[in-house]
């Protein structure tokens, strides 16, 4: 591959957001930009200096590829194309030693050449691991069945381990009767992230499950939460909050007991 193909695919590659890495067998040739600011490098040169077998960037993550599910004597590309699509994915850290997680998609239309493209699904792995569909969604009001979320509860557990976060738990109660609880559930998740579950936990009881990095942050969520059910539109449902956050070392099933 000379200079000028190369220059061509970086003009290209340096536009996209997901990881492009061009291999002439084992060997690194080509970066982009989001590659390398990850790996806070100016260059592939500088990556190749400051790095050593690829391979050995895949944090050894028990769910995902990594150096472990190679079979001896083969590359890695060769061992992750022959697992199905779905398991292409790997585990790396930033240089922030954050672990984030990518899905594989790999060229090798070009003889000695491997054309890989790492996308960063982390903010997507709770969706990709719960499978929506109306048996999941409590159909009066559209949140998350009970039962669903219990079933999916040690996966979530998985996922916020995956990203060293805890879980934590809003439970809105609605004191007033006759509520459009439809209305009310498209409120409020227009105000929840996506990676967020609610959950109808009773009749008049919703509770919001979601991930953060300490007992402060969940905090502040609450906080947040009491400003916006004190305000239209949703001082009409007469909300009451109550948080609840997972201490040190407890599973999921322990605090889905507290709630």
């Amino acid at each position: 591959m000379d200079n000028a193909s190369l220059s061509l695919i970086a003009s290209v590659s340096n536009l996209q957001k997901d990881f492009i890495v061009i291999f002439k067998r084992d060997e690194v040739i080509f970066s982009n930009n989001s590659f390398n600011s990850f790996f806070n490098v100016s260059s592939t040169k500088h990556y190749n200096e400051s790095f050593g077998e690829f391979v050995k960037n895949f944090v050894p993550h028990p769910s995902y590829f990594n150096k472990d599910k190679i079979p001896n004597g083969e590359n890695w590309i060769d061992a992750i194309c022959q697992v199905d699509e779905t398991d292409r994915i790997v585990s790396m850290l930033s240089q922030n030693y954050e672990p984030h997680a990518f899905s594989v998609n790999v060229d090798r239309s070009a003889e000695d050449y491997s054309v890989v493209i790492f996308k960063d699904i982390t903010q997507d792995l709770i969706k990709r691991i719960m499978i929506q569909n109306h048996a999941n969604i409590d159909k009066s009001s559209g949140a998350y069945d009970k039962k669903y979320f219990q079933q999916i509860a040690k996966t979530y557990q998985e996922a916020a381990n995956f990203n060293e976060k805890i879980i934590a738990t809003l439970s809105v109660y609605v004191t007033k009767e006759d509520v459009e609880y439809k209305k009310f559930v498209d409120e409020l998740n227009e105000m929840i992230r996506q990676d967020d579950m609610l959950v109808r936990w009773s009749d008049n009881r919703f509770v919001l499950v979601f991930m953060v990095d300490e007992l402060q942050n969940a905090e502040k969520v609450l906080a947040k939460f009491e400003g916006i059910v004190s305000t239209n539109p949703f001082e009409e449902y007469g909300c009451k909050i109550k948080l609840n956050v997972q201490e040190e070392n407890e599973k999921i099933t322990t605090l889905i007991k507290r709630i």
